[in-house]
């Protein structure tokens, strides 16, 4: 096989990799708690509020949550946060109890992440290397403008998550991140 051959295969499966993720990165939109239930929604939120500084300063009893904007940096959507769990728990709910909104596409409203916590908002120019660009939220995202999701063990390195966070189980010790990429950077978080 071919220079040529070889490099064109694996571009391919970059590209095939790349939709595979975008595809695994679904989230379950935002539920709102039960109108009987207000109270605890609010003392998880503020739980989760509380624990922020936990999280910056060092080891997390529960899952550490971190929404980085990445290369928009549009730090009043950035977020970390200790979310305090017993157990597996779904990454939608650690997403809910640290107050952290996400938003589908219309055709895939539970299976890729297109907005967190209304960022990138709709009318907000992403600047990339094509020239600029809106999501508008309505199919798959853009390849070179979207949010992946990533996972990693207490001491462990970050990976990319095989799920999307409407399936996706974190224990405790694991953190949590979505982090949003403008033509492949960042490439992954940071340490």
């Amino acid at each position: 096989m071919t220079f040529t051959k070889i490099r064109t295969a694996a571009a391919s499966s970059l590209a095939a990799a790349g939709l595979l993720f975008s595809l695994a990165a679904c989230s379950a939109p935002a539920t709102q708690p039960a109108a009987s239930d207000p109270a605890s929604t609010a003392t998880a939120s503020a739980t989760a509020t509380a624990s922020a500084s936990a999280a910056d300063s060092g080891p997390c009893d529960g899952v550490k949550l971190i929404v980085d904007t990445g290369a928009l940096k549009q730090s009043a959507a950035d977020k970390n946060v200790c979310v305090p769990v017993d157990g597996p728990t779904p990454a939608s709910k650690v997403l809910e109890e640290a107050d952290v909104k996400t938003e589908g596409t219309e055709q895939y409203p539970t299976e890729i992440v297109c907005r967190v916590n209304g960022v990138p908002a709709a009318d907000f120019d992403i600047v990339h290397k094509g020239g600029t660009y809106r999501e508008e939220c309505k199919g798959m995202t853009a390849a070179f403008a979207y949010w992946s999701l990533w996972i990693k063990s207490d001491g462990g390195a970050w990976e990319y998550a095989q799920e999307g966070v409407s399936t996706l189980q974190v224990s405790p010790g694991q953190s949590l991140e979505l982090l949003f990429t403008v033509d492949g950077e960042p490439a992954a978080p940071a340490a």
